[in-house]
Order: structure tokens, then sequence, then C-alpha cells
């Protein structure tokens, strides 16, 4: 028998590597055509977000007003500044602490706000509607609205204490710097509604048959929480974690239009403390620095959380 009759025979009694072929070649046309329908995104990517950070990295390494003319190499100068700055060390830290006080929030207030609502109460949709709507709302309205309950002469909140005869009670709210500081931590509890919304996609996905059986061994309102939903929830813990924490990072409008970073600095986050300089236009090198380096903190805390993650996964699947 030829070669060539051999090769025939054998793709006839064997069409596994044609079909093999076939479905690679499939497979390669639909990435093309995907990677055809992504190429406009792509470009708007590369343009609005690789060249920006091409372009904040090489001014932070530069003496350059706000006009941009006659930038001046400084090197390493802009980022010993601001690491040498105190009230950038603690922008930074209000940040932290912030971040860490919504996502205690969101791990209990949040998560038991959902449980809570999962169940089919009365008004359930009501309640639902009243945390879900003020995620819906733009934050800078949300902000400029507390700062107009809370202000001292005509605030909702003051003018409701003269009412109720209870004037001596009322205080300078943004003034105060621990009333301020404590203000603010309440806005940003006040906005749980997303963390919610996570908890409820997830319950959702959590089969009835476990929660049933628990109930049926004994298990409290307390243990069911801690021991059985907590832990089947952990997908959802992740996600509430990144996106809040990172979400803090992104609250300039609150603060600025809240308190402004004020009393002296005292809430001052790490969005607010970069518009201060970059509102002066004198050295733009220098909130380029700080804007990188705030950008690394991200960056770091995301890399460190997501490790984590994936090791706690590891461990509980070889266990």
């Amino acid at each position: 028998m030829k070669l060539t009759d051999q090769t025939a025979l054998q793709n006839t009694t064997n069409p596994a590597p044609r079909m093999i072929g076939n479905r690679n070649r499939r497979k390669h046309k639909n990435n093309v055509s995907a990677t055809l329908f992504l190429l406009p995104m792509l470009g708007f990517y590369a343009v609005f977000y690789v060249y920006a950070f091409y372009f904040l990295i090489q001014t932070s390494f530069q003496a350059v007003t706000l006009s941009f003319r006659n930038a001046q190499p400084v090197g390493f100068q802009n980022y010993f500044l601001v690491l040498t700055h105190d009230l950038f060390y603690q922008a930074v830290l209000n940040t932290f602490i912030f971040a860490s006080i919504l996502v205690l929030a969101s791990l209990t207030l949040g998560f038991g706000l959902a449980v809570i609502l999962s169940f089919k109460i009365p008004g359930r949709a009501v309640f639902f509607s009243i945390f879900m709507l003020p995620t819906l709302i733009p934050a800078s309205l949300i902000a400029s609205v507390f700062a107009s309950m809370l202000e001292y002469r005509y605030g909702n909140l003051n003018e409701l204490l003269r009412t109720i005869e209870l004037g001596a009670l009322a205080q300078r709210w943004l003034v105060d710097p621990h009333l301020a500081y404590m203000a603010v931590i309440s806005i940003f509890v006040y906005l749980i509604g997303l963390p919610i919304l996570y908890y409820t996609a997830d319950l959702s996905t959590i089969d009835t048959s476990v929660i049933e059986a628990a109930i049926i061994d004994g298990a409290d309102t307390i243990q069911l929480f801690r021991l059985i939903l907590f832990p089947l929830l952990s997908n959802a813990h992740k996600t509430v974690i990144v996106t809040t924490f990172l979400s803090i990072f992104r609250a300039f409008e609150i603060v600025y239009l809240f308190t402004g970073g004020g009393p002296s600095n005292t809430t001052d986050i790490t969005g607010t403390y970069i518009y201060t300089f970059m509102r002066t236009g004198n050295n733009i090198g220098y909130v380029s620095a700080a804007s990188v380096i705030v950008l690394l903190l991200a960056l770091v805390f995301s890399v460190i959380q997501l490790r984590l993650y994936r090791r706690v996964g590891n461990e509980e699947r070889l266990s």
C-alpha cells in the first residue's frame, strides 16, 4: 500500500486530528473577530489611560506649572518633597481609616441587612430601595445635601434640635475637628447600598437546603449568620473588601463638597490633598509625584489582597 493511501486510511479511521484542526481554526477565527471588536475600546484605553499614566510619570520628575511650559527636570526631588510632608501622611492615614471603617461596616451592617432583606418580610422592596437609592444618586449631590443639613445656623439638624427645645445640643458639626471627622465617617457608612447589592446577589445562589439542614440541627440565628451564611459568602466578601476600600481613593467629591478636607486638614484624603496643591498651579510636578505614590499604594493593596484571597482559597481546597 502506498504512503498516501495509508495516510488517507488513517484519516478515515481516525477523524480526531481533523476534528481538532477544525476546532482550532474555528477558535482562531473567533479570537480574531473578538480582537477586531475590542480594537476601538483598546484604542480609547491607550489614548486616555496609557498616555495619561505616561504623562503623569513624566511630569512627576519635572518642575512645571499648570501651563506645562519651560519644564525643568528635577529628578526625584518632587517625590522627596511629598514623602517629607506631614500633611500627605495625614491624608493617607485618613484615607486608610475611612476605608477600614467602610469595609468593617460593609462586612457587618451590609451583610446583616442583606440577609434580613433576603427574607420575605413586609415592605422588603421598599427597604431595599431606601438602602440602594443613595448609590444611584450622584455622590456630589449627597455631599452637598449633608453639608447643608449640618450647617450651624440654618442646618436642618440644628433647626430640629431647636424646635424640640434641645437647642443646647446644636453643634458646629463641620467646624469642630472631631465632629467633622465623625460626620465624614457617617456619610461613607450611609453609602452602603452597593455592598448590600453584592451580598443580595450572592445570597440568591446559596442552596436553601444547607440553611434548612442547619435549622433542623438546632442552629440559632447567630450561629446561622456566623457559621453558615458568612463563610458561604466568601466570594462576596472579596468583592466588597476590594471595591469599598478602593472607593475611598475615588471619594474626592464627597469630602471636598462636604468638608473641603477641613477643618485644618482634619478630614483630608489623598484626593483632596492632591487637588489642593493642583489648584495653585505652582508645581504640577509635585502633584504628579503625589498622584503616582497614591496609585502605587492602591495597586500594592489590591495585589496583596488578591494574593491573600488566592492563598486562602488554595488552603480551603486542599483541606
